[in-house]
């Protein structure tokens, strides 16, 4: 059953009503409408879900999308609540700043392979074509790990930039283990419209910048040369994963030297991009905030007590493998609640269920050891 409109603070004026009624013509084409009003301003709706009612909220964003508008599906005390507000204008992107930072990042990174480079001289190793082989390396990584959020965003019609690259510094001896870059993001322009698009846009750079990382990083010990020595080599040499582990017993071959007692493996500069490629996934697979494993998370559960127990293994992951730059970026995230997407009634399909638990095998192949 349908009921008119109603006024909340104060009467409605015939443009508000207009409106509503648009939006509401609408609206009813998708649910079935037990009861409508205008509260605060806003259109709300109280409906009632059928089977295909995820399908249909789709297809309601897409409509209002078109008179300027958009819905958000929230569950108020046992009743299913359709509010219908004003879309926020979207920002054009400016492609030529996406292009400034990809060529000062490629310069950065470049440095990075280049310095990384010399020494491994004495192995014949050229550190012009050593820093060229890195840098395309660890952008490809990262580039194939946004462009991956992008596709899964425009997959569900929704605007998103393009990547943008951000530089950092390259090593400085004795000082810092600069990489040349603090990663890429990209900027999501809408919100998802269920917590199947919420998901897909958080799993989708993970997994494809993992897939790249495999293929990096098994080219790069392939191509990493042997030290043999008497004595062990003081200091200690970068927390590697157990997938890391894994692919140097298939890829590394060693071949005994007469009084030599110990092997260390001299990471290539391609294989260093993959070392790097692994920390990064395992950073944004932290379930967390707004980062990758964050928004599958929310796609999960909206529960503030999950939220808080995700959250404190997270730190504690960050303690293990002390990273404590980004553990002070958790805990700024965790201080933001998530919002959730548009419609946060539909439940996740069962294959993306499926899809968590490969993350979470993802996550444990990047996890760092000591």
């Amino acid at each position: 059953m349908s009921e008119p409109v109603s006024p909340s603070d104060s009467q409605p004026d015939s443009t508000l009503i207009s409106q509503h009624d648009e939006i509401k013509s609408f609206v009813v084409e998708e649910f079935d409408v037990e009861e409508d009003l205008v509260e605060h301003g806003v259109s709300t709706f109280y409906v009632r879900l059928k089977p295909e009612s995820k399908q249909a909220f789709v297809r309601l964003v897409r409509k209002l999308k078109s008179i300027g508008f958009i819905p958000m599906l929230r569950e108020r005390d046992g009743r299913n609540v359709l509010k219908v507000a004003p879309k926020p204008k979207i920002k054009p992107s400016r492609s030529m700043i996406n292009l400034i930072l990809l060529l000062a990042t490629i310069v950065t990174v470049y440095v990075t392979g280049y310095m990384f480079s010399l020494d491994l001289v004495e192995y014949g190793l050229n550190p012009w074509v050593g820093g060229a082989a890195f840098a395309l390396a660890l952008l490809g990584i990262l580039g194939t790990h946004e462009m991956a959020h992008k596709l899964a965003a425009n997959s569900h019609k929704m605007e998103a930039s393009m990547p943008y690259f951000i530089p950092g510094l390259p090593p400085i001896p004795g000082v810092l283990l600069g990489i040349g870059t603090f990663g890429a993001v990209i900027v999501q322009k809408e919100t998802a419209p269920n917590r199947d698009a919420l998901f897909d846009i958080g799993a989708s750079g993970p997994i494809a910048g993992f897939i790249v990382t495999i293929f990096v990083t098994a080219i790069g010990l392939a191509l990493s040369p042997i030290k043999a020595t008497v004595e062990p080599l003081s200091g200690g040499g970068l927390p590697i994963s157990p997938l890391f582990v894994l692919l140097m017993d298939a890829l590394v071959k060693i071949e005994p030297v007469a009084g030599m007692n110990y092997y260390y493996v001299l990471l290539h500069p391609v294989a260093f991009a993959g070392w790097i490629g692994m920390f990064v996934t395992l950073l944004n697979l932290l379930p967390t905030g707004m980062l990758d494993g964050g928004h599958t998370l929310r796609s999960i559960f909206n529960n503030d007590f999950m939220r808080t127990v995700f959250t404190m293994a997270s730190i504690l992951v960050l303690l293990f493998i002390q990273q404590y730059i980004m553990l002070a970026f958790v805990l700024f995230l965790s201080m933001y609640k998530h919002p959730g997407p548009l419609d946060d009634v539909s439940k996740l399909s069962i294959k993306r269920k499926l899809g968590a638990i490969l993350l979470l095998v993802i996550f444990i192949l990047c996890l760092f050891i000591f």
